[in-house]
């Protein structure tokens, strides 16, 4: 594992994450980091959403090592400092959604080569959890799981999913398939277009302004709106992954009250028939809990290290 770069803003302190480079099967390069802690009861494996690199999760990956666990986290192919999908790198893009389980297939391999220490557990947010949901289904080796506004379903704001899927359809068949689909944003990242007030993420303005500047400090681990292929492979994978039963795993499921970018009813199905799973419904919290004011943030977070607890406790 080769040191990669992790990134800082002028007055942070020193990450303490450890950055490096694995190599999927397919020849994807990818950029992991580690998030060592001392004395550590377990590890976590945080997998991000789409738009998201390991830079995002520094805040969060210290109160998890506060609590006594390691991190490790991925950028996934076609985002972050991971190797871009095809010759215009800013849409989000992905050719089909089985690929990012080659990507978790190298997670994996580089926290038993760190010999992180057991038991290990999912954090998943947004399109991490319809990837850690396709993950547990194939074996993923962790007593228990937690997620954060998972992508079941996508909100797609009044348009009918078949409708949306057919266009997707048909627009890569016409040779569009990279291009940004319709009404996804174009190929600026969203975050230095919407303005504070009417934005999808979170209601803290301090932790809003920080995703801006690191969108316009860091034009080249950022993306932009998705591509018609990943709408289509996001789509499909979702109805894929709502016919599978769901795991013999504690599971910690979070959503907010002002949720706009995921299905709320898809989470809430798979909550229902998930024996044993909890569903935190989190007020005043838009898409990201982890990002939101304190006391939502502080409420999601503590309910995950308690979840994550119970769990090692019972092994």
């Amino acid at each position: 594992m080769k040191p990669a770069p992790f990134n800082t803003l002028p007055g942070d302190p020193l990450p303490l994450a450890r950055a490096f480079w694995l190599r999927a099967d397919d020849g994807v390069r990818l950029r992991a980091a580690h998030w060592p802690a001392g004395g550590a009861t377990g590890t976590v494996l945080l997998f991000p959403g789409r738009t998201e690199y390991v830079e995002k999760y520094a805040e969060t990956a210290a109160d998890l090592n506060g609590a006594g666990f390691e991190v490790l986290s991925i950028d996934w192919r076609g985002q972050g400092m991971s190797d871009r999908l095809q010759a215009n790198v800013r849409p989000g893009h992905i050719g089909s959604f089985a690929d990012y389980q080659r990507d978790v297939v190298e997670l994996v391999v580089a926290a038993q080569e760190l010999d992180l220490p057991r038991p290990w557990h999912l954090l998943a947010h947004s399109m991490g959890g319809t990837i850690g949901l396709a993950a547990l289904e194939a074996g993923l080796p962790v007593d228990s799981v937690a997620f954060s506004a998972p992508m079941w379903g996508i909100d797609l704001r009044g348009v009918p999913e078949w409708l949306a899927l057919g266009l997707a359809t048909a627009l890569s068949r016409l040779g569009r398939g990279g291009h940004p689909a319709p009404r996804a944003g174009g190929e600026e990242s969203f975050v230095l277009l919407d303005p504070f007030h009417d934005n999808l993420l979170t209601h803290d303005g301090r932790r809003w302004g920080r995703l801006v500047a690191e969108a316009a400090a860091w034009p080249d681990i950022s993306v932009g709106g998705a591509s018609n292929d990943w709408l289509r492979e996001a789509i499909l994978e979702c109805r894929r992954i709502a016919a599978l039963p769901s795991p013999a795993l504690p599971a910690l499921i979070a959503l907010g009250d002002a949720e706009r970018i995921v299905s709320s009813p898809a989470i809430r199905a798979r909550a229902a028939r998930w024996p044993g799973a909890a569903l935190l419904e989190l007020a005043e919290c838009r898409h990201e809990p982890m990002l939101e004011r304190d006391p939502v943030r502080s409420r999601f977070l503590e309910s995950v290290v308690a979840h994550f607890s119970a769990a090692t406790d019972q092994r």
